[in-house]
Protein backbone atom coordinates (compact mmCIF):
# COMPACT_ATOMS: atom_id res chain seq x y z
CA UNK A 1 0.00 0.00 0.00
CA UNK A 2 1.31 3.39 -1.00
CA UNK A 3 0.38 7.07 -0.37
CA UNK A 4 -2.04 8.74 -3.33
CA UNK A 5 -3.69 11.58 -3.82
CA UNK A 6 -7.87 10.69 -4.13
CA UNK A 7 -9.76 12.18 -6.86
CA UNK A 8 -11.16 14.48 -3.77
CA UNK A 9 -7.67 15.66 -3.46
CA UNK A 10 -7.12 13.46 -0.23
CA UNK A 11 -4.06 11.46 0.48
CA UNK A 12 -4.83 7.95 1.51
CA UNK A 13 -3.61 4.64 1.14
CA UNK A 14 -4.14 2.58 -1.95
CA UNK A 15 -2.76 -0.40 -3.20
CA UNK A 16 -0.82 0.52 -6.51
CA UNK A 17 0.58 -2.00 -9.16
CA UNK A 18 3.72 -1.25 -11.43
CA UNK A 19 3.56 -2.16 -14.71
CA UNK A 20 6.34 -1.52 -17.13
CA UNK A 21 7.01 -2.52 -20.64
CA UNK A 22 10.59 -2.68 -22.41
CA UNK A 23 10.54 -2.88 -26.06
CA UNK A 24 12.87 -3.48 -28.99
CA UNK A 25 13.06 0.23 -30.58
CA UNK A 26 13.94 -1.35 -33.92
CA UNK A 27 11.14 -3.47 -34.08
CA UNK A 28 8.40 -1.44 -32.20
CA UNK A 29 8.38 2.49 -32.00
CA UNK A 30 8.45 4.06 -28.56
CA UNK A 31 4.93 5.95 -29.19
CA UNK A 32 3.70 2.88 -29.99
CA UNK A 33 4.88 0.98 -26.98
CA UNK A 34 3.53 3.54 -24.66
CA UNK A 35 0.46 3.59 -26.46
CA UNK A 36 -0.06 -0.94 -26.21
CA UNK A 37 1.04 -0.08 -22.19
CA UNK A 38 -1.61 2.82 -21.79
CA UNK A 39 -4.33 0.52 -23.31
CA UNK A 40 -3.07 -2.80 -21.23
CA UNK A 41 -3.65 -0.29 -17.99
CA UNK A 42 -6.85 1.20 -18.74
CA UNK A 43 -8.24 -2.14 -19.31
CA UNK A 44 -7.03 -3.33 -16.15
CA UNK A 45 -8.74 -0.11 -14.35
CA UNK A 46 -11.69 -1.36 -15.87
CA UNK A 47 -12.28 -4.16 -16.78
CA UNK A 48 -15.55 -3.91 -17.99
CA UNK A 49 -14.94 -1.55 -20.83
CA UNK A 50 -13.56 -4.52 -22.42
CA UNK A 51 -16.82 -5.86 -22.55
CA UNK A 52 -18.61 -3.23 -24.40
Amino acid sequence: RKPVVTEAGEIAAATVMTATLSVDHRVIDGALGARLLQAITDNLESPLAMLA
